[in-house]
Order: C-alpha cells, then structure tokens, then sequence
C-alpha cells in the first residue's frame, strides 16, 4: 500500500506577469483544458494536446491552443525548471491569418521567461537556505 508520504507531490504552479488574470478572462471550456494540461505537467507528464512552442529548443517550452466559438486562445507554460511550473503567458490570439504566433505575442514569452529563470533562481536559494 502506498501511503500519502510515498506519492510524489505536484509541482507547484507560479503565474508570471498577468497570465492568471488573463486565463480567467478564457471561456470556462478553455480554462478546463488548461487547467488538464497544468495539472499533467505538475505531475511530471504531458496532455497530448500541449505542443512545444517552436523557437525556444526543444520542449521545455509548451503550449495549449484551444479553439472556441470561432475564437483560438493560448496559454504558454515551462518545465524548464526543476520542481516547478512557470504559466508565461494566456492571450486570445486575434489575427485570422494563418497560425503563426504574433511576433509582439513571442517577444512577451521570451521577457517572461527571462523573469520566470530570474524568479527560479532566487526560489533555489531560498530552497536551499530553508534545508540547511
């Protein structure tokens, strides 16, 4: 039998910028789906609908598109960290033309990515004060 201290616990979530805010402006179907994904990749797995987002080497970078009554929402999230999941960034995407993510929409990530490495940095520290 396995007990509740044997489970491996889910990695906690942290919400940069207004990503939070932005994700519960997202019709409820679509923060569902979200909401699946985050839970998978705090439990050390992936939903099969989250797809790495190109330009940022590999799959440490994710993303969930979820199309809703003609609209398509994005929600962008790392597990490039150890023991942590970074949300960088939920938005609408409006432009009609093609799926390409707008240029304004990846330089966001990529600042919030840098603040979420930043932010990882010193929660390492504190991490490591705290077991000492």
């Amino acid at each position: 039998m396995v007990s509740a201290e044997d489970k491996p616990q889910p990695k906690p979530v942290r919400w940069i910028g207004s990503s939070r805010n932005d994700l519960k402006e997202f019709p409820t179907d679509v923060q569902r789906s979200v909401g699946v994904a985050l839970w998978a990749a705090q439990v050390g797995s992936k939903a099969p609908y989250a797809k790495p987002l190109r330009g940022f080497g590999g799959a440490g970078v994710l993303e969930v598109v979820d199309d809703f009554d003609g609209d398509t929402y994005r929600a962008v999230y790392t597990v490039r960290f150890a023991g942590v999941v970074f949300v960088l960034h939920a938005f609408q995407k409006k432009s009609k033309r093609g799926i390409v993510t707008p240029k304004s929409e990846i330089e966001k990530i990529e600042r919030r990515l840098k603040r979420a490495k930043e932010e990882y940095e010193l929660w390492q520290k504190g991490v490591k004060q705290k077991s000492k």
